[in-house]
């Protein structure tokens, strides 16, 4: 597996949830955002502190965390 070095869990920060790099966009709000037909490039036009490796990772991410596979190292 690729390593998620974008995707933070911080108790402190969004009560937790998956963040991308530690900022407090969850990335449940990214994958919201794509699923509801916006593009990659919509998504960083509403975000532009993201980065194309951000809205890539939090899908990978995704995919891990439904594969019930998810190992992230520790922070």
């Amino acid at each position: 597996m690729e390593k998620l070095d974008r995707i933070t869990i911080n108790p402190v920060v969004c009560l937790g949830q998956p963040t991308i790099r530690g900022m407090r966009i969850t990335v449940s709000v990214v994958l919201k955002l794509l699923a509801s037909g916006k593009s990659v490039q919509d998504v960083l036009a509403i975000y532009p502190e993201l980065e194309p490796d951000d809205v890539r990772q939090a899908m990978q991410f995704a995919a891990w965390v439904v594969s019930d596979q998810v190992q992230m190292a520790p922070a």
